[in-house]
């Protein structure tokens, strides 16, 4: 099961790569990673625009708030499941594995 995770992001450039690594190194393989920049001026986009990673992509939008951070991933998010998480966590690595098993696979 494919599942898209939604982060948004707003001046939280300090964090941001430790979350994305968090993602990362997920157990559960079949993701893809939508970081909305909601106007950050602290560089943390371009942290995210430096990975080589093509599941993890970027959209840069004006500052609107977090909610209109998480409604932007949702609307650019391409699986039916969908997880947040912001860009000042991480997840221990069995956490995506976690929650399909929790919801069961419609595969």
């Amino acid at each position: 099961m494919k599942i898209s995770v939604a982060i948004p992001l707003f001046q939280k450039a300090p964090y941001v790569a430790r979350c994305l690594d968090s993602v990362a190194a997920q157990t559960h393989r079949d993701f893809e990673v939508i970081v909305v920049d909601d106007g950050s001026t602290d560089g943390g986009g371009d942290i995210v625009l430096s990975r080589q990673d093509r599941r993890f992509r970027l959209v840069r939008q004006d500052n609107a708030g977090e909610g209109a951070a998480r409604n932007r991933a949702l609307a650019e998010a391409s699986c039916e499941w969908v997880a947040f998480l912001d860009a000042d966590d991480e997840w221990r690595p069995g956490f995506l594995e976690a929650a399909i098993n929790a919801v069961g696979s419609r595969d």
